[in-house]
């Protein structure tokens, strides 16, 4: 719900008649500044201030975003590139917040959900080619998860019965 609230912010603030915009010299119109990044999920740090309406009333690359609290301006979230490897422990996992957004991750680790909470982890790593027809295994095992886990050129394929790292079509 949190999150329509503040994709409909830009919209409710202009229906409402205070816009984020400025005038754009020798031009009759304006022009609205967002500045980079993303909300964060959560707030877990002290804000910079209280009472904005928009990313211009935010000091430095700070963004104003809507909380329980109120309007409030905070660092940025940026959202690193790659995907979650699926969870290998749904509904077992660490039922704990290890971080609320890529950026609380170090290096190119990113926030995933871990099954009960949240916690850094490696992107999922897809390499070009394809997978062929699944092959049969002496075994019923997980022998990979992602691209990223199978050397060189090989993919993470499905198996029979589980994945394993196999040469792309």
């Amino acid at each position: 719900m949190r999150q329509l609230a503040l994709c409909a912010f830009p919209v409710l603030m202009m229906i409402m008649g205070m816009e984020c915009a400025e005038p754009v010299a020798g031009l009759n119109k304006t022009v609205t500044r967002w500045k980079a990044g993303h909300c964060p999920r959560r707030l877990n740090v002290v804000p910079s201030s209280k009472g904005c309406v928009c990313d211009d009333d935010c000091a430095g690359d700070d963004k104003c975003c809507i909380f329980d609290c109120g309007s409030v301006c905070v660092p940025p979230a940026f959202t690193k590139p790659g995907i979650c490897p699926r969870s290998r422990t749904i509904g077992v996992g660490v039922c704990a917040e290890f971080c609320s957004d890529d950026s609380d991750c170090p290096e190119n680790e990113k926030c995933c959900h871990n099954g009960c909470g949240h916690t850094c982890m490696a992107p999922y790593t897809v390499k070009p080619g394809r997978c062929g027809l699944p092959k049969g295994t002496p075994m019923c095992a997980e022998y990979c998860y992602h691209d990223g886990q199978c050397p060189a050129e090989q993919k993470c394929c499905r198996t029979t019965c589980g994945h394993s790292c196999a040469e792309p079509c």
